[in-house]
């Protein structure tokens, strides 16, 4: 496996503040490559870190086939991974992190995985036998890791989707380039996703604590881990997530109106009340529509959007009317049944409010 210019492999290695563990990492990596016959290159990407990372790799580039890409305007884990995948040269493309937690001896390992005729991706898997994490690394960590494994799970049947240590081919990583838009740090979800890789090996590594510096794990990020699985679920099944995101919208709704009716039947006369508190769960449902399933549709503007989204809803409420009526009248069964036409019409109105949202409204 190698490049036209002759690399077998480039490892990127995106950093921020990780000047105290490039000294070690590094020489790792080129004797990891160079045991193994491997002629490759080291790329670190570093987010115009405020410490001596350009001078630590400077002289580490003496002994080591280390470059260094600064950037000045960019910043993440990664859209670093990624811009440091488009500058590399390698055959094949190895991902480690830089705060020594993954181990760089295994680079010999997952190249071979990946040399396997139908291998798409190879992932350094902590939970395959064989595979582990640090003593230390707490139960409340392995099982937030745990949760955001099983929530990518309809997306991958891989173990460990959320390793930041894995290898691709560059050809398949350049054919799925122009898809690519991660949120946060798993990069490697993303890529899995997006270049539709069926055949995925993980070869088991020790996952270890970090030596020096700080995690850059926050609650910040593991929002964006949320609002990445929602991209990815939408580019892989579109028109199904959307809508599952509307009837968890619409379910919301139900509640909010129940307790608008309820809070205001002591107020007001109850017709009033009932039409007041079905104007708030639409509103509700309109707002929440429009940030969460349908949010590529929010730079239109609100007045205009909203008055559309009424008039699908109006339409929808029709729908299910018209429906219940015609069954109840004309079917025996449903005339002996009515909560059945009913749940017709609720159905029918549903599908309706969705699709004349997504193309009427949110379009």
């Amino acid at each position: 496996m190698a490049s036209d210019n002759g690399y077998d492999v480039s490892v990127v290695v995106p950093t921020y503040c990780e000047a105290e563990n490039l000294p070690t990492l590094i020489p790792r990596i080129s004797n990891a490559m160079s045991s193994a016959g491997l002629h490759g290159e080291i790329l670190v990407v570093d987010d115009n870190s405020p410490d001596d990372t350009t001078q630590v790799c400077d002289q580490l580039s003496s002994d080591s086939p280390v470059r260094l890409i600064v950037r000045t305007k960019e910043r993440g884990l990664s859209s670093a991974v990624i811009e440091g995948m488009k500058q590399a040269q390698g055959a094949a493309l190895i991902v480690i992190d830089a705060d020594l937690s993954h181990p760089p001896e295994k680079i010999p390992e997952l190249i071979r995985a990946l040399q396997v005729e139908g291998t798409d991706f190879v992932i350094g898997s902590r939970y395959v036998p064989g595979g582990g994490t640090d003593e230390e690394w707490g139960l409340f960590r392995w099982f937030n890791s745990k949760v955001a494994t099983w929530l990518a799970y309809p997306l991958t049947s891989a173990r460990d989707p959320m390793a930041g240590f894995f290898a691709l081919r560059r050809d398949h990583f350049l054919q799925a380039l122009p898809q690519l838009d991660p949120i946060g740090y798993k990069i490697g979800l993303e890529l899995i996703v997006k270049c539709e890789c069926k055949q995925i090996a993980e070869v088991p590594i020790f996952f270890g604590n970090r030596l020096r510096g700080e995690s850059k794990l926050s609650i910040k990020e593991q929002l964006n881990y949320l609002r990445h699985l929602k991209r990815l679920y939408e580019h892989k099944w579109r028109n199904l997530a959307q809508f599952i995101q509307f009837l968890f919208v619409g379910a919301s709704g139900t509640i909010v109106d129940l307790l608008a009716f309820t809070s205001l039947i002591h107020w007001v006369p109850t017709n009033v009340g009932r039409g007041i508190a079905i104007g708030v769960a639409m509103t509700w449902n309109y707002w929440f529509n429009r940030q969460i399933t349908f949010s590529g549709a929010r730079q239109r503007s609100i007045p205009h959007q909203y008055l559309l989204y009424c008039l699908s809803c109006a339409a929808g409420a029709m729908i299910s009317w018209s429906v219940f009526v015609g069954l109840h009248s004309q079917i025996n069964y449903f005339h002996e049944h009515p909560v059945f036409a009913a749940l017709v019409g609720i159905v029918l109105a549903t599908l309706s409010n969705f699709l004349l949202s997504k193309h009427l409204a949110f379009r």
